[in-house]
């Protein structure tokens, strides 16, 4: 038996800047990967899927090339394979990276295989033991798939497997009207797919306010998008020109076929084949590992980072949860995870950036809060642009003045939410930001005018 200092069992977001960060501390590191360095973010999420997303987004510019007084000769045409390429391309480079450097990280040891727990203290990886005072565990998630009737009968796609494709789907029909299900919607649509996007809900986004999801269905349909929500009965069944999708909704046909589906149906923990029973390490019904707020797990000496733990599903969480851990154990610096305002993006176009409270979170605090909104018409920057769909909106308590939340969906909204953002973080007010200069003509000026424009949120 090998013996650590410490073990990191998984190689995302958190995991290799914590062997770092414990190896330049002086501890012998074991970090463990059992199949792509780099985790989800790297190899099937934000670096494929972005990268992609760009490909489509220039399509779809050039496509839009005569509004703006430029001529392009001929039909704009796609080369799916060649955006894979460059997509693998840049996603070879950041994985190939990650691992050389660990393997250089002195006092940290490279181990390629699967992590399985003996005990609290050892795990076996390939028919050898290895132990530790410390074991971190960062395994990620994968996608889910259950749950829906005639899914073993069929094939389908999850966020990961369709990175594989390298001929765009005659007709793409979507399961999920989350962020997942609408990046790859608008994605497939401006390569050429006809889409379809199947909702169980009676609205896309249904976790966000109504004037998004409203607002986003507007926008993907406007681009020829098929959305069809309030479906009650969804099943999957092998048809000759694909799959058919059977559905029951308020309006519509009841069944849609299609080349290909792709799942998006929501995320499983990577957690289910650990051996976590065995060193004591409890699980919830869903399988994520329970952490408190330092994000220590039901045994002492065991952490869980990332989204195995069920505090985040992003790249930014992850990170830190490493943040986090660094800071208590090597810091002395008592950070956790309720000290993070929850913030995110969905990389659509136009994006939409979201920090803290919507209407509804603000309302069930029962305090009184102010809302304020402007559509993006009415941003210099946007029109000189020529991409005006959308609008920005902020939330603040109306006895401290404190900003609570803000969506922005709209051109460079992903960017421009991060004001309001580091505003929340620095304690700053409304009645703050109405006093700032920003620089014009950009999307960011225009949040001191949004807030000075602050009403009774009903």
């Amino acid at each position: 038996m090998r013996r650590f200092d410490s073990i990191v069992i998984g190689a995302g977001q958190a995991g290799p800047s914590l062997a770092s960060r414990l190896a330049a501390a002086g501890q012998t590191v074991a970090i463990v990967e059992r199949k792509l360095f780099g985790g989800t973010c790297v190899n099937t999420g934000c670096t494929p899927t972005k990268t992609l997303i760009a490909s489509a987004h220039t399509a779809h510019v050039a496509r839009r090339a005569a509004d703006y007084g430029v001529h392009v000769p001929g039909p704009i045409s796609f080369d799916l394979a060649r955006a894979k390429a460059r997509a693998d391309a840049i996603v070879g480079a950041s994985r190939e990276g990650l691992e050389s450097s660990l393997r250089q990280t002195e006092r940290c040891t490279v181990i390629r295989g699967h992590a399985r727990f003996v005990s609290p203290d050892t795990v076996t990886v390939n028919d050898e033991q290895i132990s530790a005072e410390r074991i971190f565990i960062n395994v990620g998630g994968r996608a889910r798939v259950s749950g829906i009737d005639g899914v073993a009968n069929v094939p389908y796609l999850t966020n990961s497997s369709v990175l594989a494709l390298e001929q765009v789907p005659r007709h793409l029909v979507l399961i999920g009207g989350g962020p997942v299900g609408l990046e790859f919607a608008q994605m497939y649509r401006r390569f050429g797919s006809d889409v379809t996007i199947i909702e169980k809900s009676r609205r896309l986004l249904a976790h966000d306010d109504e004037d998004v999801s409203v607002a986003v269905t507007e926008i993907l349909e406007s681009e020829g998008i098929h959305v069809r929500v309030g479906a009650e009965c969804i099943a999957l069944a092998p048809d000759r020109e694909g799959v058919t999708v059977t559905l029951v909704c308020e309006s519509g046909d009841r069944a849609v076929t299609g080349s290909q589906v792709l799942l998006a149906v929501g995320r499983q923990p990577n957690t289910d084949d650990l051996g976590l029973d065995r060193a004591g390490v409890a699980v919830d019904r869903h399988g994520y590992i329970v952490v408190d707020e330092f994000l220590r797990t039901s045994v002492a000496g065991i952490w869980a980072l990332g989204e195995c733990n069920g505090r985040g599903a992003f790249t930014h969480t992850a990170y830190n949860d490493y943040e986090i851990v660094a800071a208590n154990l090597l810091d002395d610096d008592r950070r956790k995870v309720t000290d993070r305002i929850e913030a995110w993006a969905i990389y659509l176009d136009p994006p939409l950036g979201h920090v803290g409270l919507n209407e509804d979170g603000a309302r069930k605090t029962g305090r009184a809060h102010l809302v304020a909104k402007r559509p993006m018409t009415r941003v210099s920057r946007a029109i000189e642009k020529g991409e005006t769909r959308g609008f920005m909106k902020a939330i603040v308590e109306a006895e401290t003045n404190r900003i609570v939340g803000a969506t922005i969906l709209g051109t460079d909204g992903d960017e421009a939410i991060h004001s309001i953002l580091y505003a929340m973080y620095a304690g700053a007010t409304a009645r703050t930001l109405t006093r700032s200069v920003g620089i014009h003509p950009t999307v960011s000026e225009l949040l001191p005018t949004l807030l000075g424009d602050l009403r009774p949120l009903t």
